[in-house]
């Protein structure tokens, strides 16, 4: 069955309300292709690799967390740029892509999905009055050693995180933002967390777990942020009975 991209467009609108957000790079409908869809691939990154693998499928939409056209690149459609946008034109596929939008959203967001893959009971945001916050707050079932709960991220995101123990004492409640959001690691502090968990990590920010007493842990930009876009695509796919395939373009960033 297909449906119109308008539909598509225009669910993604009412459920991500990107309108809310002040991001890097425009949200929604990026680059335009054929007008009936019967199946999505989705995706971390618009990567060649990724339209590639879509062209394969004969997919008409890709949808992605890291689209293009972000705040302060160059606007030249050259090189690289080219050969992705040649590939989408050329084969009538339309880019979508969402992103603080899908790292906010309180069920189908990055974060959201972070929560529930860890076991983690979301308390409010990391902008408490705010109910679509890019962070969270929450806690573990059980308190967990700095070294216990590393492992324990490294077994449910197959990846071994990078941990700097600012402490010894026990995690029990925590904060976590996906992607490269180290520079919260002074507002999860504010927060009186035993733990801030993110995506990437920069020189300071060791210093300021070290100096500010708390477990910081980088678990990779692409694996905290697999999610997020993988329970979006499923979201149109039930509501517009479409095809829907998640594909995973390793990343070990």
């Amino acid at each position: 069955m297909a449906v119109q991209l308008t539909d598509i467009i225009r669910l993604c609108e009412t459920v991500l309300e990107p309108a809310r957000y002040r991001d890097y790079c425009p949200n929604g409908l990026q680059v335009e292709g054929a007008e009936e869809v019967s199946r999505i691939v989705s995706g971390v990154t618009a990567s060649q690799a990724l339209i590639d693998a879509a062209i394969e499928q004969k997919a008409q939409v890709i949808l992605v967390h890291h689209g293009y056209f972000w705040k302060g690149e160059s606007p030249q459609v050259v090189g690289m740029k080219r050969k992705r946008l040649k590939a989408l034109l050329e084969n009538d596929i339309s880019l979508l892509a969402y992103h603080l939008p899908l790292d906010g959203h309180p069920e189908l967001g990055n974060n959201a999905r972070l929560a529930q893959l860890l076991g983690l009971s979301v308390q409010h945001g990391m902008e408490p009055a705010n109910d679509r916050s890019i962070g969270l707050v929450g806690e573990l079932s059980e308190a967990k050693s700095g070294d216990e709960f590393a492992a324990f991220v490294e077994a449910k995101l197959g990846r071994t995180p990078f941990h700097v123990a600012g402490t010894d004492r026990p995690i029990k409640r925590i904060a976590w933002c996906s992607g490269a959001a180290q520079g919260m690691i002074g507002q999860a502090v504010e927060l009186g967390v035993d733990a801030y968990l993110t995506g990437e990590v920069s020189e300071p920010t060791v210093h300021s777990a070290r100096e500010l007493g708390i477990h910081f842990y980088a678990a990779g930009h692409h694996a905290t942020e697999r999610y997020g876009v993988q329970a979006l695509g499923e979201y149109l796919a039930e509501q517009l009975a479409i095809e829907h395939r998640f594909i995973d373009i390793d990343n070990p960033v």
